[in-house]
């Protein structure tokens, strides 16, 4: 391992590892390609991409939408934003409250703290009042943060995402899949 990876912490490591993992087929393509937003045996199909116009909740809640966003995310250099949001999703599902403060603290040491490895932009208010609620950790504790984060990206990174070659390329690759298809029946 290189002298500069050594440094990093460990959770950042792993977390880079995990996501190369997930989206190895993006990152090996400059381009997106229908085979490239399978998952398991299922790719998208047109209406599913159709239905990622109709509002930034509808893209985020279907599995390939996800998958497709964090990709074009990684390729911006910004996936901290969708990884603190996801992360904020899973926090929100503990359980355990033992589990709970550590899970905060991870989650704050990656993505709120200054000079966190992926730290996302977030204002003083919002950054102070989230660190005040690590004091005593609720599933609840970083809800502001994690909406200022998702109206960032509704209103930044989801029209770009729409805009953006990539996207337009996945719905002509599914339109012109259904035209053949139609053809031949």
């Amino acid at each position: 391992m290189c002298k500069g990876l050594a440094l990093l912490p460990t959770t950042c490591l792993e977390r880079a590892k995990e996501l190369k993992a997930k989206l190895g087929s993006f990152l090996q393509k400059p381009d997106w390609s229908l085979a490239s937003c399978k998952i398991g045996k299922t790719r998208p199909t047109l209406e599913q991409c159709m239905r990622w116009k109709e509002s930034f909740e509808k893209l985020l809640s279907n599995k390939h939408g996800l998958m497709a966003f964090t990709a074009f995310l990684v390729s911006e250099f910004s996936e901290e934003n969708i990884a603190f949001y996801v992360a904020c999703e899973d926090f929100r599902s503990t359980k355990s409250a033992a589990k709970l403060s550590a899970k905060a603290q991870r989650i704050y040491d990656e993505f709120i703290c200054t000079d966190a490895p992926r730290e996302v932009n977030i204002d003083h208010e919002t950054r102070d009042i989230t660190r005040a609620n690590l004091k005593d950790p609720s599933t609840s504790c970083f809800d502001m943060a994690q909406h200022r984060i998702y109206l960032l990206m509704a209103k930044d990174c989801y029209p770009r995402f729409l805009r953006s070659p990539a996207y337009k390329d996945l719905i002509s690759q599914l339109r012109a899949k259904c035209t053949s298809i139609s053809k031949k029946a």
